[in-house]
């Protein structure tokens, strides 16, 4: 029991080790933020569903740039776009959304596994692509992150308003003259290379944590327009970094550290939001 014990938390040389992965830190602090910012009007557009397919698709691009010996986040990012932009077309056609994810999903998947299995390298390397490496993170992925953000933030920050009208209702947004169309392939590609970024720090099999579960859960509790994003930045940030800390002294990949804190918070928030309804506060769907 013990020796299980120090395999999910084990303190010993703490200061060191940190000082080791001080990238990965930056890294999981910058998507965090980033995470839950997008996460906002992942939520709204009732997208969670698309977050899934795109990091299939994202995994099995990744598995390719790894068996090509390529940088694996140009074939991370290559694979979310190609996935973004599919499910973007489609606009806000929910059904027709699913029908193409649920087909992706698989294919995507599957192309993964069968790159994985061709690969005759470190099945470290194999293994992070699914649930995320602590330590993978180096300088040039965290310039990866970087511009990532530096694109993501400011086009969300252009397009906020527009993007708020046509996520709560697109026909009356249409009709007042917003550019709909283009928008749902626009905010698709911005949360392709979210994901795409995100895929190399928590691995594919997890980004819902980070691309989801935030603004899910800041939902729960207030309805503002202006504290949902905020709430959901300090979710995520609050997950990743906790996540990274708690993880370094094990030898536990970074997911289950990075999903049960979000879990928690989804969990309190949830509970606060049961309380705040029986006495009047009307909740937003999530």
């Amino acid at each position: 029991m013990t020796d299980v014990w120090h395999r999910i938390f084990n303190f010993t040389d703490y200061g060191q080790l940190l000082s080791i992965v001080h990238n990965s830190i930056i890294a999981a602090a910058i998507l965090g933020l980033l995470g839950g910012l997008i996460s906002t009007f992942v939520m709204m557009r009732d997208l969670p569903f698309a977050v899934h397919g795109v990091s299939e698709l994202s995994f099995a691009g990744a598995a390719a740039a790894l068996l090509a010996g390529i940088d694996v986040v140009v074939g991370s990012i290559a694979g979310s776009i190609v996935a973004a932009l599919i499910i973007g077309a489609l606009g806000s056609r929910a059904r027709d959304r699913n029908s193409i994810i649920g087909v992706l999903m698989p294919f995507g998947l599957g192309l993964g596994v069968l790159f994985n299995s061709l690969y005759e390298g470190r099945s470290a390397n194999k293994y992070g692509l699914l649930t995320g490496q602590i330590v993978a993170v180096d300088a040039p992925e965290l310039k990866w992150l970087i511009i990532a953000a530096l694109i993501v933030v400011p086009t969300l920050l252009v397009i906020w308003r527009p993007l708020v009208f046509a996520s709560i209702d697109p026909e009356l947004a249409a009709a007042r003259g917003v550019p709909v169309a283009w928008l749902s392939p626009i905010f698709m590609l911005l949360l392709g290379i979210t994901i795409a970024v995100a895929v190399k720090v928590i691995g594919a099999l997890l980004v819902l944590s980070v691309v989801v579960t935030p603004a899910a859960a800041a939902m729960r509790v207030t309805a503002s327009p202006v504290k949902v994003p905020l709430l959901s930045m300090a979710f995520g940030l609050t997950a990743t970094v906790g996540g990274i800390l708690l993880a370094v002294g094990g030898s536990l990949p970074i997911s289950p550290y990075v999903t049960t804190i979000s879990f928690t918070i989804y969990i309190v928030c949830r509970i606060i939001g049961v309380v705040r309804t029986r006495r009047g506060w009307v909740v937003r769907p999530a």
